[in-house]
């Protein structure tokens, strides 16, 4: 997928009405993501993304963080300054287009580094 397809995308999950808006979302899912997954894990997910998007994953290199989806979700309205609500959409509309976006064993592996919670804003509910 193209860095702006995939823009695109959540542009259009989200209901943003700018492009600006869906680029903050992605920009801040991404890196909170970044910092919840695995040195490795996180180097694998960004070999499937645009090259635009691979440097908001691999910013933190650092140890993962244990972050359960509630702790995730309250970072991601932390950063952002929106509420739990908003951070949520903006989770569920980042994170099920890179789901569409990465191969069925990548999404895989990157479910297995996470608690069950992350899976619904992966649009995978079932997994949950």
């Amino acid at each position: 997928m193209k860095y702006r397809d995939f823009l695109a995308k959540v542009q259009e999950r989200g209901e943003y009405a700018h492009r600006s808006e869906a680029e903050r979302a992605v920009e801040s899912v991404l890196q909170l993501i970044g910092e919840r997954l695995s040195g490795a894990e996180c180097r694998h997910l960004a070999s499937q993304l645009p090259a635009e998007l691979k440097p908001l994953l691999l910013r933190a290199q650092v140890p993962a963080q244990t972050m359960g989806a509630e702790q995730f979700v309250d970072r991601l309205s932390a950063l952002t300054g929106a509420s739990r609500e908003s951070a949520k959409w903006d989770a569920s509309a980042v994170l099920t287009t890179l789901a569409e976006a990465i191969t069925g064993g990548q999404l895989s592996q990157v479910l297995s580094e996470l608690p069950s919670g992350y899976a619904v804003y992966f649009g995978k509910p079932e997994l949950a």
